[in-house]
């Protein structure tokens, strides 16, 4: 057994021992893997902006329904007679959890910190050239032209206190993917409606409410988070009444816990879809035994790899049911999804066959596929199930099956050559999809694109959406980049997620669409 399993179980004892069966305001809730860090800019990655919405605030945020809900902003407008500069006026009497007031100085701050080097966030703020403190309640941004979506891209950065930040010397924000480290990856004060009181990575965060939050106070007082990364650990942990929510719950144990007295399981669609990419250029691969070229560069053969994945068999074996395939790159909830891109091929190993004669591959080639194996829903089954379709057609797969936390620095580092991922749409507008996955790698842009997928004229487009103001035009634009993204191959989608939160009876979790769910949404029966 893993040693963080064995962690884990010693402290689920331990508290078992000590608490018994939580009472009505604490929940034990366990997912399959924890945030990667504290420093709210760091990572843009779902179980870590997860954790920091109960911890830290933004200035909107978004309900199950995809609508933009006031948070620590409570309006936002265009500036009458200047489109370019967008004016926000902030909630007052807020303070942070060490008692400082939140004001105007601590937005100006952190979004400027967002924007830097090392942040995750950056591409979100591309278009903004500058944000200013009207007053201690007003803020205003100006683009660098009119940015009508831009609102949609605050959801998920953070709000810091810029005193304790400067006290910290948090300037520079954490470079993840260099191992380094600062004091807000441990440490936090937030103005959100829990306060940190510990915190042990990859075993168990320890959350208290907080009694000078702006909201309405919480069902839930006392939060318990755990990781737990082995499934079955995860589901007994849940019957034994060791904790009172799990996540990630696996398709195959849906059906046993909706029919167990004493338990339910609510589902919905996500708002992430799953997806293979691969590493364009001329270079050779590192992993592959083909040395005088890159297979995955040749569009016949990408060709030949989408039509060996045969999704509706992952959908019906590996998910159990509980998946959506797609042939996009881009959940229904977004803005550029069409019925038209959404369609796939029928697989056709005859045909891929051919296509990898044509493109002289006929004796296929190796490679090694990095996949999670603890951060989407049967990820590493999805990878396994494709090792085996791609065997088909020669492509021989050494399956690397890592920890999200140690996944995540080899995809940030550009280091893999095939890999899996999956990625959410907070913004629910394609334009996050295109900034990150699809432009050329940049200081600002192409954060995610593992595969190094370089197009001048694409990326021409994709920066014209971020002030483009003829929603008409915004709209071609966008269908046409699609039509290149698709055409392209630049990724091999598999399926949209769909999510099941299992919970003990008389606690009604319900589930979010982009799997951020937050205690505060908790009601007990």
């Amino acid at each position: 057994m893993h040693t963080s399993l064995t962690r884990i179980a010693v402290a689920l004892v331990a508290s078992t021992m000590l608490a018994g069966v939580a009472n009505a305001e604490t929940i034990r809730w366990a997912r399959s893997s924890d945030a990667l860090t504290l420093d709210p800019h760091s990572q843009n990655q779902g179980n870590t902006h997860t954790l920091a919405h109960h911890i830290y605030e933004t200035l909107v945020g978004r309900d199950n329904a995809g609508i933009l809900t006031p948070r620590l902003a409570t309006e936002w407008a265009l500036k009458e007679g200047d489109d370019t500069v967008w004016v926000f006026k902030l909630r007052e009497g807020v303070k942070f959890h060490n008692g400082a007031d939140f004001t105007a100085e601590d937005v100006v701050y952190s979004i400027t910190r967002a924007k830097s080097e090392f942040s995750n966030m950056k591409q979100l703020h591309s278009v903004v050239e500058g944000v200013t403190a009207v007053d201690d309640y007003t803020v205003e941004f100006q683009m660098a032209g009119p940015s009508l979506i831009y609102p949609n891209n605050l959801t998920n950065t953070f709000i810091m206190d810029k005193t304790w930040a400067d006290e910290n010397d948090l300037a520079v924000v954490q470079d993840f993917a260099s191992g380094a480290t600062n004091h807000a990856v441990l440490n936090t004060n937030g103005t959100g409606p829990y306060t940190l009181v510990s915190r042990e990575v990859d075993v168990k965060t320890v959350l208290a409410s907080n009694p000078e939050w702006w909201g309405e106070a919480p069902a839930v007082t006392g939060v318990e988070y755990l990781t737990i990364a082995d499934a079955q650990t995860r589901i007994s942990a849940l019957l034994s009444g060791e904790v009172d929510i799990v996540q990630d719950v696996p398709p195959q144990d849906i059906e046993r816990l909706s029919s167990t007295e004493g338990f339910k399981v609510e589902t919905g669609p996500e708002n992430r879809f799953i997806y293979f990419g691969y590493k364009f250029g001329d270079a050779p691969l590192k992993s592959s035994n083909i040395t005088d070229s890159n297979p995955f560069n040749n569009p016949l053969v990408r060709e030949a790899m989408e039509l060996v994945l045969d999704r509706d068999a992952i959908q019906k074996v590996v998910m159990r049911g509980q998946s959506i395939p797609t042939g996009i790159p881009n959940p229904p909830f977004v803005a550029g999804w069409t019925e038209e891109l959404d369609a796939y091929p029928a697989p056709n190993v005859e045909r891929a066959k051919e296509l990898m004669a044509e493109a002289g591959y006929a004796d296929g080639f190796t490679v090694t596929l990095d996949t999670p194996n603890n951060r989407y829903v049967n990820d590493e089954a999805i990878s396994t199930a494709y090792v085996g379709m791609l065997g088909q057609i020669g492509i021989q797969v050494t399956l690397a099956s890592r920890p999200v936390a140690e996944h995540s620095p080899i995809i940030l580092a550009n280091e893999s050559d095939f890999y899996l991922l999956g990625w959410g749409v907070p913004t629910f507008d394609s334009a996050y999809v295109f900034n990150d996955l699809v432009h050329t790698k940049t200081e600002t842009h192409g954060t995610y694109n593992v595969g190094l997928y370089t197009n001048p004229e694409l990326d021409e487009k994709i920066i014209s959406l971020g002030t483009e103001s003829d929603q008409a035009k915004r709209d071609a634009s966008v269908a046409d980049i699609w039509a290149t993204v698709k055409a392209d191959r630049v990724l091999l989608p598999v399926h949209n997620q769909v999510l099941a939160y299992a919970m003990r009876s008389g606690v009604t979790l319900p589930v979010q669409p982009e799997n951020q769910p937050n205690m505060t949404t908790v009601t007990f029966e």
